[in-house]
């Protein structure tokens, strides 16, 4: 049978127990992590750490925004819990908690619910931490993938371009120099794939996402163009004839040129008239996208500059824009070794052209005979 403790044994327990009691104490009024206690029964908030005057500028009394924020969803998290969902005891989660004087700040909540001795949650512990330069630091990672990306992906595309270009006006090319052109296109593609898995801006959000895909249906292309135009234009039609299945190309790059021309159709011509959206095989080679208009045309002298950086015809009147549109448009042309141009139709209204060179199909095959694993010739160039 164990001795009842004696006074001195039991007052220097009761000493131990105060002076821990005051080492977590000064623990939590210098830690950064904001600590709270919140009762089950009555969802109100019960401890707030000294931290949450420091990161929120409330303590336990001016709290009443702060503790809805973090007991929200605490109604709904005990049925769960009470239901038999185990996961809802210890949860972890990122929000935005309001400061005293309404700025919202980043944050991490974690919180356990303990339970009293018959099993029932009675209280609920958490933690709330600062990850607002976290997430700055994300962003400027983010930031920087995205640079970079762009810094490489622009000439990567250029020469990718130039290539299909080489290779669809070079039919009197030698074998050796058609494989150099597919060895440059696989090289070109290997680079654009670690860019993409590497230093896309959202792979530092999520890991293992897929390549985002670098060829699209040409006539898809124009129909998704005049689709979302038709919402201010309803006369747009969309015609195409012999256009090949699959376009290699940047479809975000060419979606936003041909926006750009129907946006610009739809600006500077009558509120009732047409506009059509035309594709099919360019005579001297490659394909074509036709976006024409019917309205007033451009002045002959000003065909060549509408192009340019920042110009804005004298026919522009009350039209509000910036000038940089078409700008925008051949350039993104021209990365992919294309021509935009622009002429007056006969009849009455503007056309803008954009030419894209396409090899077909037997220009494609990016593995041929000849070559080694990694695509280097085993023969002599």
């Amino acid at each position: 049978m164990n001795a009842m403790p004696t006074v001195p044994e039991l007052l220097a327990e009761l000493e131990r127990v105060r002076q821990n009691e005051a080492r977590y104490r000064l623990l939590l009024e210098h830690s950064g992590e904001v600590g709270w206690i919140a009762d089950c029964a009555s969802g109100r908030l019960t401890y707030l750490s000294p931290a949450a005057g420091r990161l929120f500028g409330h303590d336990l009394d001016s709290a009443q925004p702060l503790a809805q924020a973090l007991l929200r969803d605490l109604p709904a998290r005990l049925a769960r819990y009470r239901a038999g969902d185990a996961s809802r005891r210890s949860v972890l989660r990122e929000s935005e908690l309001p400061q005293r004087d309404g700025r919202l700040i980043a944050v991490e909540i974690e919180s356990t619910l303990i339970s009293d001795a018959d099993g029932t949650p009675a209280t609920l512990l958490g933690v709330v931490r600062d990850i607002s330069a976290r997430r700055e630091h994300a962003a400027q990672q983010k930031k920087f993938a995205s640079m970079v990306s762009h810094e490489f992906r622009t000439p990567l595309s250029t020469i990718d371009g130039a290539v299909q270009r080489l290779e669809m006006t070079g039919a009197g090319h030698d074998e050796g120099t058609r494989k150099r052109y597919r060895k440059i296109q696989v090289a070109v593609d290997r680079m654009l794939a670690l860019l993409d898995e590497y230093l896309s801006p959202d792979r530092m959000a999520s890991i293992g996402r897929a390549r985002q895909p670098h060829e699209v249906s040409p006539v898809a292309l124009l129909e998704t163009a005049a689709a979302q135009a038709r919402a201010r234009r309803a006369n747009i039609t969309v015609r195409t004839a012999g256009l090949p299945q699959w376009l290699r190309c940047d479809p975000n790059g060419m979606r936003l040129a041909l926006e750009i021309l129907v946006d610009n159709a739809i600006k500077y011509t009558p509120d009732d008239s047409a506009i059509e959206l035309l594709g099919n095989n360019a005579a001297e080679g490659g394909i074509e996208f036709r976006v024409r208009d019917h309205g007033a045309g451009i002045p002959d002298e000003e065909l060549e500059r509408v192009f340019d950086k920042s110009y804005r015809g004298r026919n522009v009147g009350n039209v509000a824009g910036s000038g940089l549109g078409l700008y925008m448009a051949r350039a993104v042309v021209e990365v992919h070794g294309g021509i935009l141009s622009v002429k007056n139709v006969s009849e009455s209204g503007t056309e803008f052209r954009i030419w894209l060179p396409w090899q077909g199909a037997a220009g494609k095959s990016l593995a041929p005979d000849g070559c080694s694993s990694d695509n280097s010739l085993t023969q002599a160039d």
